[in-house]
């Protein structure tokens, strides 16, 4: 598809230069022919006043033949500029098309992944539902508690769909701007004690300690995003970290400097390979993080998020030292 787009917005950028390369010509040949009779008429009385005596003869005539081959001349030069611009501007205007639809080709082909990835991601909990009511259906012995684990599978699948579609609804609200017409003064520290009581269930049962160290300091933001970053970002420290270690959430603001949160932990890692790669949609490694729903969505929510509040995210890794993820935010 592309490939026939290319070749026609090159024709397209051709025809144009080759429109203006021909108008180009004909006035510079109209122009270079009048000059060039104009001084013959100019050379012609030159003669005539220099020498008198020939005056009125064909000595002191412009020559037409002298007219015809300067326009003859000047023709061919023009042709052959006109060939050169044909051949240059043809590779120039190739290159201009691939690179004026290189962009929309990734956005395509990145839509064209999206829609893949969400596909299969529908597809796993779906087949779940179906198979489960299905094998269900058929058993006329089924009895009344196999019945209600069968429907409590399936409501479970059915929370992990209705995850999905609300992750996929923030990242629409978040890729067209809408968080910042909301944004207020929040208070960070605040906002990761917030985060902080999300989870504590989840780090009790695995023993896990989190420590919220550092001052107060203000950052501008939508407080109900800014909290759910966090919670991304602790939810997977939390299972990535072995039980019974520390997790430590430290804001820090130096002078004249903007707001800053770090998030480490003592878990497992990740692989210097993975870390360009886990802000992806849908990235799944060993020992990378997934996301805070397991449909791998949560860590490319926590970077638009950053992204929509100016935010840059930092992060540092090392085999069985853990990782540190820091956010500056913007002044």
């Amino acid at each position: 598809m592309f490939k026939n787009a290319s070749l026609k917005l090159t024709l397209s950028y051709l025809g144009v230069l080759m429109v203006i390369s021909l108008v180009f010509s004909a006035v510079v040949f109209r122009i270079g022919s009048d000059n060039l009779a104009t001084g013959l008429n100019r050379e012609s009385q030159e003669l005539s006043v220099a020498f008198p005596i020939f005056n009125g003869t064909k000595l002191v005539q412009p020559s037409q033949a002298a007219l015809n081959a300067g326009r003859s001349h000047l023709l061919d030069e023009l042709v052959l500029t006109n060939l050169i611009v044909l051949v240059g501007g043809g590779l120039i205007s190739y290159v201009l098309a691939r690179e004026t639809l290189k962009p929309i080709e990734e956005a395509h082909e990145q839509q064209k992944r999206f829609v893949a990835d969400v596909s299969h991601e529908l597809r796993t909990p779906l087949t779940a539902l179906r198979m489960e009511s299905e094998v269900a259906l058929i058993d006329d012995n089924i009895t009344t508690d196999a019945l209600k684990k069968v429907i409590a599978s399936n409501i479970e699948e059915t929370e992990k769909l209705e995850a999905l579609i609300n992750n996929l609804m923030r990242l629409t609200r978040l890729e067209t701007g809408e968080l910042q017409r909301q944004f207020s003064s929040l208070n960070l520290k605040q906002l990761a004690d917030s985060a902080l009581d999300q989870l504590k269930p989840q780090a009790s049962a695995k023993k896990i300690t989190i420590e919220l160290r550092g001052k107060p300091v203000q950052v501008k933001g939508d407080k109900e995003s800014l909290i759910q970053m966090l919670v991304i970002f602790l939810d997977n420290a939390i299972k990535y970290s072995p039980k019974g270690t520390t997790i430590t959430l430290k804001t820090s603001q130096k002078e004249n400097n903007p707001a800053a949160i770090e998030i480490i932990d003592q878990g497992h890692g990740i692989k210097a390979e993975n870390i360009s790669h886990i802000f992806d949609r849908f990235y799944r490694a060993d020992t990378s993080r997934s996301s805070n729903s397991g449909f791998g969505l949560g860590l490319s929510i926590a970077k638009l998020i950053a992204d929509v509040h100016g935010a840059n995210i930092t992060i540092t890794s090392a085999a069985e030292k853990g990782t540190t993820v820091r956010v500056d935010f913007a002044s």
